[in-house]
């Protein structure tokens, strides 16, 4: 789908706030609100609008440990993968993964009530052989960024 300014405009606001308005998602884009949803409409089924959420500060009800975890697979067959990364997404602790080139195989972010909680995590995929050879494990001590709103206007150049 080619994307024009207006729709950059419209991805924008959104992005920044999900419960905007049609009026004044109109007047962000630059358009009435009749033709502004329409395009809000067609980016959505598109699959360029993946949903809306709330953005949850977790800390703020109770105590959590945020852990980043390398994992190397034993054996690099598809079979292995898919098997890894099935009980990846059947585990809610693990709250995303990403699949990396160079030295590791995968990068876990793993969201625990508490350190001990995280351990019996890692011991239970162990348990499960699912073909992990080693983990690192990196201890999040302080957020310093954690952005969920892209800069849409530095990653795609505006349309002419």
């Amino acid at each position: 789908m080619k994307l024009d300014a207006i729709d950059l405009r419209i991805l924008t606001a959104v992005q920044a706030d999900g419960r905007i308005t049609k009026l004044a998602l109109a007047e962000k884009a630059g358009l009435s609100p009749t033709p502004c949803w329409m395009r809000l409409r067609k980016l959505e089924k598109a699959g360029i609008i993946a949903g809306y959420h709330a953005h949850i500060d977790v800390r703020r009800l109770a105590p959590v440990a945020s852990v980043l975890m390398e994992v190397t697979l034993t054996n690099h067959r598809q079979a292995d993968f898919e098997r890894f990364e099935r009980a990846v997404a059947a585990t809610d602790e693990i709250t995303a993964c990403w699949s990396v080139g160079g030295g590791v195989d995968y990068i876990l972010k793993i969201m625990a009530s508490d350190i001990d909680a995280y351990q019996r995590l890692v011991d239970s995929l162990l348990d499960r052989e699912l073909g992990i050879d080693r983990y690192f494990t990196y201890i999040i001590t302080k957020t310093v960024k954690d952005e969920t709103v892209l800069s849409l206007k530095t990653l795609i150049p505006e349309p002419q």
